[in-house]
């Protein structure tokens, strides 16, 4: 009988734990340095800016859509003087990324925010409510992201060119005479 006591009181104790203390597994965080949302059939998954200088900044993000249809995302950020735009379609039925070498962009000019800091980005399709995501700020000191850091665009070198010389106008041509 003591053997029974002592088993049911060792399978209580070791299992009553649950009873006061949530399942670790069971909470949903943000596994990444990046933040997500969750809007309507999207969703936004470890958004981030990375940026070099504080002023220019790539914002990576993948976003999946679950819908049967192509949504055109608003994504909107507050620039030095105005609210700033950009619309990117998001694929049915699959997952968009964003800010990846080789596929779509969104670039963040005028940022005034350097690494470690928080910037508001703002993500809106069709007439439901968006949401406003608490971006971090990041930098290219991680090799994971060093390959992800805005780079200037190239500038184009104009080259003179000697002008055309000019082509003499062909002499005229003299007319058919017939034989007499």
């Amino acid at each position: 009988m003591a053997t029974v006591v002592v088993a049911a009181g060792i399978l209580l104790g070791t299992s009553g734990c649950n009873l006061f203390a949530p399942q670790a597994t069971t909470i949903q965080y943000d596994a990444s340095d990046g933040v997500s949302g969750d809007l309507g059939d999207l969703a936004i998954r470890n958004a981030m800016l990375i940026t070099e200088d504080g002023e220019n900044a790539n914002l990576v993000v993948h976003v999946v859509n679950s819908a049967d249809e192509d949504i055109e995302l608003l994504v909107q950020y507050e620039g030095v003087d105005e609210k700033v735009d950009r619309t990117l379609t998001i694929d049915a039925n699959a997952t968009t990324e964003i800010g990846i070498p080789g596929g779509e962009s969104v670039a963040v000019q005028n940022l005034n925010a350097t690494a470690g800091s928080l910037f508001p980005v703002y993500f809106q399709y069709g007439d439901l409510t968006g949401v406003e995501l608490l971006v971090p700020v990041l930098d290219g000191t991680l090799a994971e992201y060093s390959t992800l850091v805005p780079t200037e665009p190239p500038v184009p070198t104009v080259t003179p060119t000697e002008p055309a010389a000019e082509v003499p106008a062909p002499a005229a041509t003299p007319e058919a005479t017939t034989a007499p």
